[in-house]
């Protein structure tokens, strides 16, 4: 069976992340945008793609993005915290308090 094919694009009408896996939606990361700031407050990814590691790399794609911007990101979704916990390479991206 061939490898899916993933990829993760900004929408900023919506204001989220979306992840594709072959075409298909398969789950998003919603923000916000305040002073220079990303608040990124709710991820999901839909439940047929569980334990595929999908959720990850939506949060690195993500996060990879908001760095090349040159923003920080304000965390207050649990899943994305977490993330940023799990891999401190992101902790620079954090706003300083």
């Amino acid at each position: 069976m061939p490898e899916s094919t993933v990829r993760v694009e900004e929408n900023p009408e919506k204001n989220r992340y979306e992840i594709f896996v072959d075409d298909r939606i398969a789950g998003f990361a919603e923000y916000s945008d305040a002073m220079g700031q990303r608040v990124m407050f709710h991820t999901e990814v839909d439940s047929a793609f569980n334990g595929q590691g999908v959720g990850g790399k939506l949060a690195a794609a993500a996060l990879d993005d908001i760095r090349a911007k040159g923003m920080k990101v304000v965390p207050t979704c649990p899943f994305i915290s977490g993330y940023i916990d799990r891999h401190p390479e992101y902790a620079d991206l954090l706003r300083q308090r």
